[in-house]
């Protein structure tokens, strides 16, 4: 599944990136998914509610995700969502490709004193 994802797009979006981040401690439930993406983001990706639950449709579709648990909280209920080993393994590798897309210019940055002299 990870080699189809990669190969309807070449790069993940930064939000769909930062949910499956959050994922890599361990299974969290909505709201605590928009505020660990927030906190890894560095308050760059901000997700609305309808936002976030239309990615983990999307995500558990392409078995990125998959429900851990459901449990009533306060009346409503709440679903706790964990990472699948296609999952890690594709935010593992779009992890690595952008670390090596930054190695690319930081070493050009280093190497010449300035790219932009």
């Amino acid at each position: 599944m990870v080699a189809d994802m990669a190969k309807k797009s070449p790069t993940v979006s930064e939000p769909t990136y930062f949910i499956l981040a959050a994922l890599l401690d361990g299974p969290l439930h909505g709201h605590a998914i928009i505020r660990r993406t927030l906190e890894l983001s560095e308050n760059r990706v901000k997700l609305p509610v309808g936002t976030l639950y239309g990615a983990l449709d999307r995500l558990a579709a392409n078995d990125l995700i998959a429900v851990e648990r459901e449990e009533v909280v306060e009346g409503r209920p709440r679903r706790y969502f964990r990472l699948t080993d296609d999952g890690r393994g594709l935010v593992s590798a779009e992890a690595l490709r952008m670390q090596q897309a930054a190695s690319v210019v930081t070493s050009r940055i280093l190497g010449t004193g300035s790219a932009f002299t």
